[in-house]
C-alpha cells in the first residue's frame, strides 16, 4: 500500500465533502465566514488532489505549480480568514494583529537564517506590509470598528492575487518540480525566495487565526475560573492588553479541570469539544507543513489528513450544524436538534 497515494486521496475526498457541507450552510444562512471556510476547504481539497495525482501518475511542472500555490500558500490563509469573519464582533482583532506581526518577524528571521536565493527586497516588503496591516487592525479593533475583518480580507485576497501572478510567471529549473529523495513528497525548494517567503504571511496568520480563534471560542463557552480579572473596555493601553493576554491564558488553564468535570457530567456546552477539535485540526498541519519547509517531510501527508479529519469532526459535533443536519443542497433532514446543550 502506497501511503503517498492513499493519504492525499483521503484528504482530498474528505475536504471536498467538507466543502459541500459548508457551501450548503452558506446557501441556507448566508454568513460570510461559511463561504470563506468553503473556499479554504476547496483549496485544501485541490491541494491534496495534486499530491494524489503526483504520487499516483507522476509529477509535472503544472501540477507542482498548482500544489505550491494552492497548498503551500492559500489554504491556511483562507481558513484563518473564515475564523476572522466569525469573530468579527469580538476583540479577536488584537490576536490577529499579533499573528501578522509574528508573520512579518518570521519572514525576516527565515530569510536571515536560510538566505533563500532570489529573495531580493521581498522579506523587507512583506514584513513592512504585515506591520502596517497589524497597526491598522489594532486601530480599528480599538475603535470597535468591525471593518478590521475587511482589512484582513483585503490582505488575504491581495496576497492571493500577488502569489498567483508570481507563481505563474516564475521559470522553474528542469524537471519543473522538486521531491524529497527520501520520501518522494514535494518540497518548495524550486521556487525563489521572493515566493517562498510569502508562505509565512499566509501560514502563520492563517494557522494562528484558525487555531487560537478556536481556543478563544472554547474559552468563551467553557465554565471559567477567573483568577485574573481584566477589562478591555477601559484604558486601552499596551499594559491593559498585556494583562488581558496573560489573564486569558491563566484563566483558560485554570478552567480546564472544571471543563473536564462538566464534560463527564454532561453539562459542558457542545461548542467546547467542537472548537477543541477545530484547534487540533488547525495545529497539526501547521506543524507538519512547517517541518516540510525545513526538510522534515515524512509526516507531511499524515498531518494533512489528520488536519482535515479533526476540522471535519469539529464541524460535525457543533450545535450550529446539528440544529438541522441534512444532505447538502437538499431539504432532506437527517437529524434535527433544538437544544444548545
Amino acid at each position: 500500500m502506497n501511503f503517498n497515494v492513499l493519504l492525499p486521496l483521503l484528504s482530498s475526498v474528505l475536504s471536498f465533502i467538507f466543502c459541500a457541507f459548508l457551501l450548503d450552510q452558506w446557501l441556507e444562512r448566508r454568513r460570510p465566514y461559511q463561504l470563506i471556510w468553503a473556499i479554504g476547504m476547496l483549496w485544501y481539497a485541490l491541494s491534496a488532489g495534486t499530491e494524489f495525482l503526483g504520487s499516483a501518475i507522476g509529477w509535472s511542472e503544472p501540477l507542482y505549480r498548482a500544489w505550491y500555490l494552492i497548498g503551500a500558500i492559500w489554504v491556511a490563509g483562507w481558513l484563518g480568514l473564515g475564523t476572522v469573519f466569525l469573530l468579527a464582533k469580538t476583540r479577536f482583532g488584537y490576536a490577529f494583529a499579533l499573528s501578522l506581526g509574528l508573520a512579518g518577524l518570521f519572514t525576516v528571521l527565515s530569510w536571515a537564517k536560510y538566505d533563500y536565493p532570489g529573495s531580493g527586497v521581498a522579506p523587507y516588503i512583506y514584513a513592512a506590509a504585515a506591520l502596517i496591516l497589524a497597526i491598522g487592525v489594532v486601530v480599528l479593533t480599538a475603535r470597535r470598528d468591525e471593518r478590521w475583518v475587511w482589512l484582513a480580507g483585503a490582505a488575504i485576497v491581495g496576497g492571493s492575487v500577488l502569489s498567483l501572478g508570481l507563481v505563474a510567471i516564475t521559470p522553474l529549473a528542469a524537471p519543473g518540480y522538486a521531491l524529497d529523495p527520501a520520501t518522494d513528497i514535494p518540497v518548495g525548494t524550486l521556487f525563489p525566495g521572493s515566493i517562498r517567503l510569502l508562505t509565512p504571511f499566509f501560514n502563520v496568520t492563517g494557522a494562528f487565526a484558525l487555531t487560537f480563534g478556536a481556543l478563544y471560542s472554547t474559552y468563551v463557552f467553557m465554565p471559567k475560573q477567573r483568577l485574573i480579572r481584566y477589562d478591555l473596555g477601559r484604558g486601552r493601553t499596551p499594559l491593559t492588553f498585556l494583562v488581558a493576554i496573560v489573564a486569558i491564558v491563566v484563566n483558560f488553564l485554570a478552567s480546564i479541570p472544571g471543563a473536564v468535570v462538566a464534560l463527564l457530567t454532561g453539562r459542558l456546552h457542545s461548542r467546547v469539544p467542537a472548537t477543541i477539535l477545530i484547534a487540533i485540526g488547525g495545529l497539526i498541519p501547521a506543524i507538519t507543513s512547517g517541518a516540510n519547509r525545513f526538510g522534515a517531510t515524512s509526516a507531511f501527508f499524515v498531518g494533512e489528513f489528520l488536519g482535515v479529519l479533526f476540522l471535519f469532526l469539529g464541524f460535525l459535533v457543533s450545535v450550529e450544524v446539528f440544529r438541522e443536519f441534512r444532505v447538502p443542497f437538499t431539504r432532506r433532514v437527517l437529524r434535527s436538534r433544538t437544544s444548545e446543550g
